[in-house]
């Protein structure tokens, strides 16, 4: 009796295992390789068609980017130019834009020969390959700890305005200051004091000059950007400073 009624029980076929969801493990695999091998290659491309002097520039921009110090690449004849007094020799051996930039050096230089040494201490003249760099100490400019101007301010000023009238050239305003800490009402930080003088003085110069807004820009740096180390006094003094850099109307430069 009990051998039929096994007859009748129908037994169940084991189960098999669910099947897994998504593509298979070793495509995931793959398409990471795939991807690695393309990004490879385009870096591979980029590297063919990319200049040195691009990758300066580059290099230049990401090191701003992270707050150090920008480095451009600087010709060898406007270099010379920044520590030489032979300017004619070297104007025929640079081309149109260097010599532009040439002029500009010898036009601000110019128009600081008939100041007094007072004023024209802590300025100074630098070139690269873009533009020039006038930079001119914030006491000149400013009253202590404020973004005030100061009764000699527009000594300076009207000298970049003079400039900016005779080339076409674009402005970049920049502020910065030493390391020491700045903590009022106004500006809780060097940033505000930097951004606000910088702000200042641009607005000077649109307002007293008519230049067009659109090749003019301010920025404030803080002490991020010291010329000198900030160990002494008269570092610090030194990096208490307002650049006008003015550039070629092609680059986009801060």
């Amino acid at each position: 009796m009990a051998g039929q009624v096994e007859e009748f029980v129908q037994r169940k076929p084991p189960e098999e295992p669910p099947a897994d969801e998504g593509l298979p493990a070793w495509m995931a695999t793959f398409a990471d390789m795939v991807t690695l091998l393309l990004c490879f290659f385009v870096l591979l491309l980029s590297f063919a068609e990319q200049s040195e002097e691009k990758y300066r520039d580059a290099l230049g921009s990401l090191k701003g980017a992270f707050g150090a110090k920008e480095i451009r690449a600087v010709s060898e004849d406007m270099a010379q130019f920044n520590t030489s007094s032979a300017a004619k020799d070297l104007a025929s051996k640079i081309s149109h834009d260097e010599r532009l930039l040439l002029g500009v050096v010898m036009r601000i230089k110019s128009l600081l020969d008939d100041e007094d040494v007072e004023l024209k201490e802590g300025t100074g003249v630098t070139a690269d390959r873009d533009g020039v760099v006038f930079s001119a100490n914030s006491a000149s400019l400013f009253k202590s700890g404020s973004a005030e101007l100061t009764a000699d301010s527009s000594r300076i000023l009207d000298k970049v305005i003079k400039v900016l009238m005779d080339y076409k050239l674009h402005l970049v305003v920049r502020g910065h200051t030493d390391d020491r800490p700045v903590s009022t009402k106004k500006y809780p930080s060097n940033w505000e004091l930097s951004a606000a003088r910088a702000a200042v003085a641009l607005n000077y110069i649109i307002g007293n000059g008519g230049i067009e807004i659109n090749r003019a820009k301010a920025v404030g740096y803080a002490d991020t950007r010291p010329s000198v180390p900030n160990d002494s006094d008269e570092n610090r003094i030194k990096n208490q400073r307002v650049e006008f850099y003015l550039h070629m109307p092609q680059r986009d430069a801060w």
